[in-house]
């Protein structure tokens, strides 16, 4: 598991779930994790005096990216799969038998992910972490309600290569956050809660 001597390292976790679906394990399969945390920007107002005013604009959403090399155009039966073999399906209507056939189409699907860093046993990134003299630490980064936007495959560097993008705004219609980050380490026992079923009024 990842090592974490000054920083972490080599091996994470990755983990997406559909609303009301099981957690599928994607790291096997995925190279890099890029996190975009949305800006909390804002302008700059100039007034008459030479003075400036601040006005806040909306944080932008998230954007994670990850690098990956699937062979399988989607996972049979996402909603309850355990092993993540592709990510069309992600972007269009799940398939739930071979041979897998993934069309265009005009659904939208929420999923959660959930990204994590630990020097433990945990072998999927919801589980839980306890940190103490002979605990573990973890870092959790959990983004939820979002959509996959794009899944872009390459084949220039003659290796099927596929660029995945999600995006998650800041916060739901209600003003909930859409994305927590979580850590836990120390010498002090603490523990990192396994994350909840993702459901429609679950985020984690």
């Amino acid at each position: 598991m990842t090592q974490k001597d000054g920083a972490w390292s080599e091996t994470a976790l990755v983990g997406i779930s559909a609303q009301a679906g099981t957690d599928v394990k994607f790291q096997a399969v995925t190279e890099t994790v890029d996190i975009d945390i949305g800006d909390k920007d804002f302008d700059v107002i100039a007034t008459l005096s030479g003075g400036r005013l601040v006005k806040f604009t909306p944080q932008e959403p998230t954007t994670i990216t990850l690098e990956a090399y699937p062979v399988d155009a989607a996972t049979t039966g996402f909603t309850t799969a355990v092993t993540g073999a592709g990510f069309f399906d992600l972007m269009n209507t799940y398939d739930a038998a071979q041979p897998l056939t993934i069309d265009v189409d005009h659904s939208r699907n929420k999923h959660r992910i959930a990204i994590m860093w630990t020097d433990g046993a945990a072998t999927d990134a919801t589980a839980q972490v306890i940190a103490g003299p002979a605990g573990s630490d973890a870092l959790r980064i959990v983004a939820a309600d979002g959509y996959f936007t794009s899944v872009k495959p390459s084949f220039t560097d003659g290796v099927l290569k596929f660029s995945v993008t999600y995006k998650v705004p800041a916060f739901d219609k209600n003003a909930a956050a859409n994305v927590t980050i979580e850590s836990v380490s120390g010498a002090t026992t603490a523990t990192m809660t396994a994350l909840a079923s993702y459901t429609s009024t679950v985020k984690w």
